[in-house]
């Protein structure tokens, strides 16, 4: 015991020479401090002139300094959870390699646009990709090239002689459920720019002469996202040509009202049996049309013949507005939809998908549900009928609206090297969907854009092109719409307004008295 209070006296008595070194130092710290404020009191404060000139002095350090850090073109800080004003490590990945240089024009932006803010990053993955705000007096090139006019906004995102062009809109979604706009600017900026700088674009051909629905009407804003995809868009008219082209990588067929011609129908299964893609819209029929032709495509993949008729549904969480007819189909899991499963799609005047289940295996198809109703769905053929629930007869229960279906058309041989070769069908019993259509007579958007009707079409584009990177990766979240309470809003305007204005009233008073006295 006594050698342990022998130790501590020791340990304590080495300690105290460094106690008092410490408290000396800072008291002298604590000296020189306050003679370098009490300098700067007697030497600036005291005179008005100086004590402007010194303040000047603080303004003109602050804004270099200001100035400095902004040309460093550093990552801001990012404190959302989902990171939604910073690159993914995604999209660095894929632009880290461009060998081209990119120019990112913000045409009417200003420069402390959260937008602009994310393209500047890119230029920290690749310094060949630059982005900058510029407006359309000052470069009345870019405004006559890409058509924008004065006082409106645009993206153009330029590599040569290639370029896409961006509006506002393309950069966000709106998800009906949560009332939230989420911002989808990265997967947008990031696509433009691999679709300008890369060499390999797939080529999607839209078959015109045997449907109400074209390109060029109904399907207006389609074809201008299709535009602004990684792919390049032609129509086809079958008869003219005789066959599908080579370069085809995706032949869109949408709703035909009457039957192919033999030269189209031979053409097209020459195209599948090539391994050919198609992505096929059908809308609800209200008459019956004989389409033999038709048929025949369709029962290469195991697809029964579409009958007349149109589903409703009866579980409110599944319906739009109440409305029966606009349903909210249930997805299935897939690389198509894995980016949109929760949020949810509309299909208007929607049909059933009739796969013959029993076929399938005699024709080398693999089937995978992508879109199905309810249990509690019904379809109805009787279109004079306008009961909210289903009628004596009536089918009922869960119905496919969304498809795929892989055919092998040859085996792959290990022992050649050979590898097989498939074709694969993308079906949808709705073509309203993604038309220019307004559902609602109160709504004043297309259908293609409510919920994520755009994203699923273009994710079963490029998925069908062989591009699955392209398939939208959005993030989790975005910005949503906020309303102070008025006590929030007393708090903000006092913090903004009324501090500021007490420091400033503080100080003149202080000044005065100051003044006074000398």
């Amino acid at each position: 015991m006594k050698e342990k209070e022998e130790k501590d006296k020791k340990i304590k008595k080495e300690k105290m020479p460094k106690e008092k070194k410490a408290k000396k130092e800072k008291v002298k710290k604590d000296k020189e401090t306050s003679k370098f404020v009490q300098k700067i009191k007697k030497k600036w404060l005291i005179d008005g002139t100086k004590t402007l000139v010194l303040v000047l002095l603080i303004v003109l350090v602050f804004l270099a300094l200001n100035t400095w850090i902004q040309s460093l073109e550093l990552t801001p800080i990012d404190l959302t959870e989902e990171k939604l004003y910073t690159l993914t490590d995604e999209s660095k990945e894929r632009v880290k390699d461009i060998d081209k240089d990119v120019n990112i024009y913000f045409v009417g932006y200003t420069d402390g646009d959260s937008n602009l803010e994310l393209a500047k990053q890119y230029k920290n993955a690749n310094e060949r990709i630059v982005a900058e705000s510029v407006n359309a007096e000052d470069r009345p090139d870019l405004a006559e090239k890409y058509g924008i006019e004065s006082g409106s906004t645009g993206i153009i995102v330029e590599c040569g002689d290639r370029s896409k062009v961006l509006t506002e809109s393309d950069l966000v979604t709106y998800d009906t459920t949560t009332y939230e706009t989420i911002s989808i600017a990265e997967e947008r900026l990031t696509s433009a720019i691999v679709s300008v700088t890369t060499d390999d674009i797939p080529k999607i051909y839209f078959l015109e002469g045997y449907s109400d629905f074209s390109l060029s009407y109904n399907m207006n804003y389609l074809n201008v996202y299709l535009e602004n995809e990684i792919t390049e868009v032609d129509t086809l008219n079958i008869l003219s040509t005789g066959s599908v082209p080579e370069d085809c990588d995706t032949l869109i067929i949408t709703s035909p009202s009457k039957d192919f011609d033999d030269v189209a129908k031979t053409a097209i299964i020459d195209y599948i049996n090539r391994g050919g893609n198609i992505l096929w819209l059908n809308a609800a029929m209200a008459n019956t049309v004989d389409l033999p032709n038709v048929n025949e495509v369709l029962a290469l993949y195991g697809v029964n013949p579409f009958e007349v008729g149109i589903i409703r549904e009866t579980d409110a969480s599944k319906m739009v507005s109440g409305s029966p007819d606009l349903i909210i189909p249930n997805l299935g899991y897939s690389s198509i939809t894995e980016d949109i499963y929760s949020d949810g799609i509309i299909f208007a005047n929607a049909t059933k998908i009739n796969i013959n289940e029993e076929r399938l295996e005699d024709l080398n198809v693999v089937e995978t549900d992508l879109a199905t109703t309810s249990s509690g769905a019904y379809f109805r053929t009787n279109f004079n009928n306008s009961a909210t629930t289903a009628e004596e007869g009536e089918e009922t229960g869960s119905f496919v609206v969304g498809a795929e279906l892989e055919k092998t058309i040859t085996e792959g041989n290990e022992e050649t090297g050979e590898q097989a070769k498939t074709s694969t069908l993308i079906i949808y019993g709705e073509n309203y969907f993604i038309s220019d259509y307004q559902l609602a007579q109160n709504s004043q958007y297309p259908a293609i854009q409510l919920g994520n009707n755009k994203d699923l079409i273009l994710n079963s584009l490029a998925y069908l092109s062989d591009r699955e990177e392209d398939i939208t990766a959005r993030k989790s979240t975005g910005t949503v719409t906020y309303t102070a309470t008025e006590q929030q809003d007393t708090i903000v305007r006092v913090i903004i307004f009324a501090v500021p204005a007490v420091i400033i009233l503080v100080g003149l008073i202080v000044w005065q008295k100051r003044r006074r006295k000398k």
